[in-house]
């Protein structure tokens, strides 16, 4: 299937991509590489999902809000493809940053969030390659913020 009829499958209602907010660019398209900035934990009615994993918020926050990272990063990429999805050939990589406490070692299972996302939108194009940081704090204080890097065709 593709990533819209998955899109429409699973029930997913994805973001507006909202314009940057600072001196960068939302997404970048270099050849066929197409960069997506960082995009942060913001739920469903627009809200920022702040705090820190393994003390304001437990684990299952923290990989909802990686979640809701990826469906930010895929609304950015439908809008950098012209509303077209099919335009992606695959998702090549994922960087996932995590605002948690200094003994917090679950961040691969935080940012699983924003790549099981991915993976249901994309299919097998959706599969990459990933990094998951921790870090003592993020923008506006967030709970996780992703970035990515796509293949067009």
């Amino acid at each position: 299937m593709s990533a819209e009829d998955n899109i429409k499958t699973l029930n997913i209602k994805l973001p507006t991509a909202p314009d940057p907010v600072g001196s960068y660019v939302a997404t970048k398209i270099v050849n066929n590489i197409l960069y997506v900035s960082g995009q942060v934990s913001i739920d469903e009615n627009g809200n920022l999902i702040k705090g820190k994993i393994g003390k304001d918020l437990n684990l299952e926050d923290g990989y909802n809000a990686a979640a809701r990272c990826a469906l930010s990063i895929t609304a950015q990429v439908k809008k950098a493809c012209n509303n077209d999805l099919s335009k992606v050939k695959s998702c090549i990589k994922l960087t996932g940053f995590v605002n948690s406490i200094d003994n917090f070692i679950e961040q691969p299972k935080v940012v699983n969030g924003a790549s099981d996302t991915i993976v249901k939108i994309f299919g097998d194009s959706g599969m990459h390659t990933r990094a998951a940081v921790s870090t003592n704090s993020l923008p506006l204080g967030v709970a996780v913020e992703v970035d990515a890097i796509f293949e067009l065709n």
